[in-house]
């Protein structure tokens, strides 16, 4: 059984988000928070807000029991881009994107044995 948690168009460019998503990647739940909570980048509190509610949908959907969980996915997607233009010398504009991200957690039951 595993659970899932998506968020969706979030403003912080997937780039920057699989760093700290990759830190997690196949960790049990607890380790996972601690490091979220230690590493000094922006998109940790939301990477962590994600986590938070995938074991909250595994614990309240499924009755898995939180101490067991080990985050088996965790992908970032790129989500639409907003795009705005800044203007520069001589009467021109570039092209600034915005870009957003679709953050993705899975966690399933840890194998006893």
């Amino acid at each position: 059984m595993q659970a899932k948690a998506v968020a969706k168009s979030v403003r912080i460019a997937p780039r920057k988000v699989r760093l700290v998503v990759d830190l997690i990647r196949g960790k049990q739940v607890g380790e996972a928070i601690a490091i979220l909570r230690h590493t000094q980048r922006g998109a940790s509190p939301v990477v962590e807000k994600v986590l938070k509610s995938a074991i909250a949908n595994a614990e309240h959907n499924y009755e898995m029991d939180p101490d067991n969980l080990v985050i088996s996915e965790a992908f970032v997607n790129e989500g639409v881009t907003l795009k705005r233009f800044r203007p520069r010398a001589q009467g021109r504009a570039s092209k600034i994107n915005k870009r957003t991200s679709h953050i993705t957690v899975v966690v399933t039951e840890k194998k006893e044995g």
